[in-house]
């Protein structure tokens, strides 16, 4: 009887095949078949189901057994990054230590799994496409046609094992952005079959989520639109190992069945996820369906747990919750800005609200503060603001409602209202003090009035040489030099070097700073070998502080920023 070749077989088999043949599967060095497993999250039926949230969570569980996790999401769109999105069509962009630009989804892997990711984590089809077409140039494929198979299909495996090689993981969790049967994500569908067949089915395991209608006027669930979306996605030769079905309410075992029957898909691999009013609780509910076991068992993961660690975090987890369903406190916040009609593009804001209202264990409510109709004069300054604890100005581009957030700074000054100014939020506060403290009253940032008397905001002098939108920003982390004896120093544990995350291209003009210094404002962190201004802080207020970079990307769900954590504290006290 003929043995059946292995994943180890099949891809040393390609290797030594002759040029004259139809596969193209580069193996990075060192790479071992078996020795890391994959879980590919694949979506059906519409976006916005909550993949990345599911995909965190499950690593999150796999995580805490001992196993080394690392994630990757691959987007459809041509773009080379998320840098250039629309926050009103994609969410907010999340910037990674390493400087890339990326899809959301990448922040809430950092902060549920408390990870630090990298450019490796994230890939897109214009990145996929580009690397082909410089290798095609170069001869790579030795003049052969190139095309999607076997060429990009082999780029996109080869970025995972490349990832599975840096990492040194044990698990390889995989979102394909999209769902089944868009045209974009089709090849990286193509290249999940392959994998599975190149690695071994056991070594590959497939999840599918998948939504369950629920029409108010039939007061019933339906799983037909379910059923269809498996369809496509079965017919690209993707069999689904675990489904995970999406639902207003918890679905029932009748769905349950239905589903199982029409993908053959054991019932006890066909889990429910109904809304919740926190994200944190999906990690428990998956724990509740013992999907976390059914893994092990799909990629035959030997059972090695360390049951005490496992524990320890499942409990922080749930005291985490406690705290979020019954607070001690509550307050409110306002954050302004103009995207305030798409929560998505705030994402990590709110979420590093939260983490901060847990640990001060106190609930935040969020009034959003459209700055243009303050502008306009649809409604005043003070009615805006009255009865919040706090307000944030985040980071933004552009003039439309700028007038109105220096309006807000200069309530909140005036009036000893926490304010936090994160990346813009800083510029404006400054403009604010610059037109209103020292009386430069024409003070203003280039990047809305060129021609200003008194550009206190001028465009970083690296960049000025550099034209059009994409790339050209200060990205990623750098070190921060702190101030003794601020407080800013006495917020991150008394460290004079910090480091967070940036995404600018305008600063305070180095010409200013003196007169900024003179009129009170402390700048109490700047760039360890220049005069770039990074954090500033008004003394004898409960709380004033503004920071160019965006303290929001650093913020973890058990370890929360520590300038978010000052400010919501602060706006307890008021």
């Amino acid at each position: 009887m003929q043995q059946t070749k292995t994943g180890k077989d099949i891809l040393d088999s390609i290797s030594t095949i002759s040029d004259e043949h139809e596969f193209y599967t580069p193996i990075p060095t060192g790479y071992i078949v078996g020795k890391t497993k994959y879980i590919i999250v694949f979506g059906t039926v519409m976006s916005g189901l909550g993949k990345g949230i599911f995909a965190s969570s499950l690593s999150f569980l796999l995580q805490n057994k001992g196993l080394t996790i690392t994630p990757i999401k691959l987007e459809g769109y041509l773009n080379i990054d998320s840098g250039t999105l629309n926050p009103f069509r994609h969410g907010e962009v999340f910037v990674l230590d390493d400087g890339m630009e990326t899809d959301m989804d990448l922040g809430t892997y950092e902060r549920i799994l408390d990870q630090e990711l990298s450019k490796e984590n994230f890939t897109t089809n214009g990145q996929i496409l580009t690397k082909v077409l410089e290798q095609e140039r170069k001869g790579t494929y030795l003049g052969r046609d190139v095309q999607f198979i076997p060429h990009v299909t082999g780029e996109i495996k080869k970025k995972l094992r490349d990832l599975a090689v840096a990492k040194k993981a044990d698990v390889v969790v995989v979102e394909i952005g999209g769902t089944a049967g868009d045209i974009e994500s089709m090849y990286y569908i193509e290249a999940m079959r392959e994998l599975a067949y190149e690695e071994g089915k056991e070594n590959v395991c497939f999840v599918a989520l998948t939504y369950i209608l629920e029409p108010h006027f039939l007061g019933e669930q339906k799983s037909k639109a379910a059923q269809l979306g498996l369809r496509t996605l079965m017919s690209a030769g993707i069999m689904p190992d675990i489904i995970a079905c999406r639902s207003y309410h918890p679905i029932t075992e009748k769905i349950k069945e239905k589903i199982s029957i029409y993908s053959n898909v054991p019932v006890s691999r066909v889990v429910g996820l109904h809304d919740e009013d926190s994200i944190y609780k999906v990690p428990l509910m998956l724990k509740q369906t013992k999907i976390d076991e059914e893994v092990f068992a799909i990629l035959r993961i030997a059972k090695n747990v360390d049951t005490v660690k496992e524990q320890k975090m499942l409990e922080q987890l749930q005291k985490y919750i406690k705290t979020v369903e019954n607070p001690k406190n509550e307050i409110t916040i306002g954050i302004t800005g103009k995207y305030t009609t798409i929560r998505d593009s705030y994402a990590s804001i709110l979420k590093a609200l939260e983490h901060a209202g847990v640990a001060n264990n106190c609930k935040i409510n969020v009034t959003w503060i459209e700055t243009s109709d303050i502008e306009d004069g649809k409604i005043s300054v003070e009615k805006a603001l009255t009865g919040l604890a706090g307000i944030i100005v985040p980071g933004g581009f552009g003039k439309r409602g700028v007038e109105g957030k220096i309006a807000c700074v200069k309530y909140a000054r005036e009036n000893n209202l926490p304010y936090f100014g994160l990346c813009y939020g800083f510029q404006m506060a400054l403009i604010e003090i610059a037109r209103n403290v020292i009386g430069l009253k024409d003070a203003h940032t280039t990047e809305v009035n060129p021609k200003t008397k008194h550009p206190v905001i001028d465009i970083l002098p690296e960049q000025k040489k550099i034209e059009g939108l994409g790339g050209n920003m200060r990205l990623g982390g750098r070190d921060v030099l702190v101030k003794e004896e601020t407080r800013a120093y006495e917020l991150y544990g008394k460290k004079t070097m910090i480091r967070e995350r940036f995404r600018h291209r305008f600063e305070c003009n180095p010409e200013y700073i003196e007169q900024f210094e003179k009129a009170g404002v402390v700048f109490s962190g700047k760039a360890p070998e220049y005069d770039i201004m990074q954090i500033f802080e008004l003394k004898n207020k409960s709380f004033f502080c503004g920071v160019q970079y965006h303290p929001e990307f650093t913020s973890r769900t058990f370890k929360p920023n520590p300038l978010f954590f000052g400010f919501v504290k602060a706006c307890l006290g008021k």
